[in-house]
């Protein structure tokens, strides 16, 4: 039954897509997930690591593990706010800079190969259902 309901087919194609992003994103040196964080600053550098939290949605400790391994594999760094002692930022480094354009290109390239095999009118469709059932 369950294998039957929408839900079901949602999370098995969150998982494969999940994968592959996972299988693309490696060469690059990142794990699913680094590269939501990485486009946050890739829009705004400097964010502190609240800022971080609320834009992506997630729990404190997701983010401080995510950006601890960001920044042993020297894509980001923390430095003290100027105005604010007690308050750190979050920053890109050059090799994070650079990741931008081969991160977008993975991400394209998968949502090109999502929707092979659906008409432009059934991509936008399917692109407003799903935008509207999320929270």
């Amino acid at each position: 039954m369950l294998d039957e309901t929408l839900s079901y087919a949602l999370i098995k194609v969150v998982k494969t897509q999940r994968n592959r992003m996972a299988a693309a994103l490696s060469p690059l040196g990142l794990h699913v997930g680094q590269e939501m964080l990485l486009n946050q600053l890739w829009k705004e550098d400097g964010l502190t690591q609240g800022e971080l939290i609320a834009r992506l949605g997630v729990e404190p400790p997701t983010v401080t593990k995510t950006l601890q391994r960001l920044e042993r594999t020297g894509f980001v760094y923390r430095g003290p706010d100027p105005d604010r002692p007690r308050v750190s930022r979050v920053h890109l480094t050059d090799a994070g800079k650079a990741l931008r354009e081969p991160v977008e290109e993975i991400w394209t390239t998968m949502d090109e190969d999502l929707l092979r095999g659906f008409d432009p009118g059934e991509r936008d469709l399917l692109a407003q259902l799903i935008r509207r059932a999320m929270p």
